[in-house]
């Protein structure tokens, strides 16, 4: 009997034996029982939950490289197509619908063991040796550049990334519209330092062009600690090419140090693959509409395919825009990257007041949604939304870096 017709016929039972269902569930991994299934698979037709689209989500193990042992989960919700890394703190690899792929090429190629990186290679930027994934996250006791704060070395965005999460579950909504979580919990702990639990998930409906994150950060010790969370989203082609733009209604924006200030004119275009161009980063602060939630948007050069994020300033209330418009072979990408705070060292950070702590026992959410647009209309109908939140409030552009 195969491994995934048991999972049907447990599923069978498990809808049928209830009057008042529950969500499917499936542990995939539990460090606290010693669990583990190496691979995983299941779609509509073993649940028949109602869902008129054919899902599936997918476990497999990677082998040979430094991608040994790498497991990855693969979800297909009909309509879009994302990759979840559990060894790699539940990033998000690569995502697509139609003919738009959310993603870049970088010159990284596996998907890292994260066994296989030394985060303090080249004085802290050992982070670079896996980075590869349209969606990491950076943090989760500080995010950034690396170098000292105090009596301590920071390494590059922390340790949120590669660290494998110590469970994995699918969960499958049984009511309309049929959600599919892959869940990850994510264990930072530090003798002395830190003791904090994230749950990671990241969701879509069947047959929608839409995927969000759901995240819970809990600080698990007796004493409050400082943290911080960047949510590193990264796009190269078809999306980035020369004239795509950026749009996100701002308050304020700041260069992050002088060749970004020299560059600033056009801090929201971007240029065709250029040798030796080196990268601009720019901070800004969104506005938000009286929800307290903002939106930002990366579109091509004709405006017809584009990428959005919604997320709320109250939990994301700093965004960077990183261009990276090298080659496409050393990696022509640039990242939208809603934060707890901007890229600086935590140590620069901290004198600015903008390094939240979380005290002891407490948990934060963090709730984001991207958005494949798939033709103008849907970009059209995104700016204006922007410009909606913007109404006309100024944008206060400086000059010089704040640091």
């Amino acid at each position: 009997m195969s491994i995934k017709f048991l999972f049907a016929f447990s599923a069978l039972i498990f809808f049928s034996s209830s009057a008042s269902a529950k969500p499917y569930r499936m542990v995939l991994s539990d460090t606290q029982t010693d669990k583990n299934i190496a691979e995983f698979d299941l779609d509509r037709a073993d649940l028949k939950n109602g869902s008129n689209e054919n899902w599936s989500v997918r476990k497999t193990t990677l082998h040979g490289g430094r991608q040994e042992g790498v497991e990855i989960i693969e979800v297909d919700n009909g309509k879009l197509k994302f990759t979840v890394i559990p060894t790699r703190g539940m990033s998000i690899y690569q995502v697509a619908a139609e003919d738009v792929t959310l993603g870049w090429q970088s010159p990284v190629k596996e998907l890292v063991n994260p066994a296989y990186i030394n985060l303090e290679r080249f004085g802290g930027l050992g982070w670079l040796d896996g980075f590869n994934e349209m969606m990491v996250r950076c943090g989760y006791q500080w995010a950034g550049h690396p170098g000292e704060d105090g009596e301590h070395m920071l390494t590059l965005h922390g340790l949120a990334g590669n660290l494998p999460a110590s469970q994995v579950e699918i969960v499958i909504d049984d009511q309309p519209p049929y959600r599919i979580r892959v869940r990850g919990r994510i264990e930072e702990k530090t003798f002395k330092f830190a003791d904090f639990q994230m749950w990671a998930e990241i969701s879509t409906v069947p047959g929608s062009r839409s995927f969000q994150i759901n995240d819970k950060l809990t600080n698990r010790g007796d004493y409050d600690r400082e943290f911080q969370l960047i949510y590193h989203s990264n796009f190269g082609p078809p999306l980035l090419e020369k004239n795509a733009k950026f749009v996100g209604p701002l308050k304020r924006l700041t260069p992050f140090d002088d060749l970004a200030a020299k560059d600033i004119s056009r801090w929201s275009t971007y240029l065709e693959p250029t040798k030796n161009y080196g990268e601009r980063v720019y901070n800004l602060v969104p506005y938000a509409n009286s929800a307290g939630q903002t939106k930002v948007m990366l579109h091509n050069a004709n405006a017809d395919r584009g990428v959005a994020i919604a997320y709320s300033i109250e939990q994301l209330p700093y965004f960077a825009l990183w261009k990276n418009t090298d080659t496409l072979n050393e990696g022509y990408v640039t990242g939208l990257e809603p934060a707890t705070s901007f890229p600086y060292n935590r140590s620069i950070e901290r004198q600015h007041g903008r390094v939240p702590t979380l005290k002891a026992q407490a948990s934060r959410e963090f709730q984001l949604e991207y958005t494949i647009l798939l033709d103008r209309r849907q970009v059209r109908s995104v700016a204006d939304e922007i410009e909606s939140i913007q109404v006309d409030r100024p944008t206060i552009f400086d000059k010089q870096p704040h640091k």
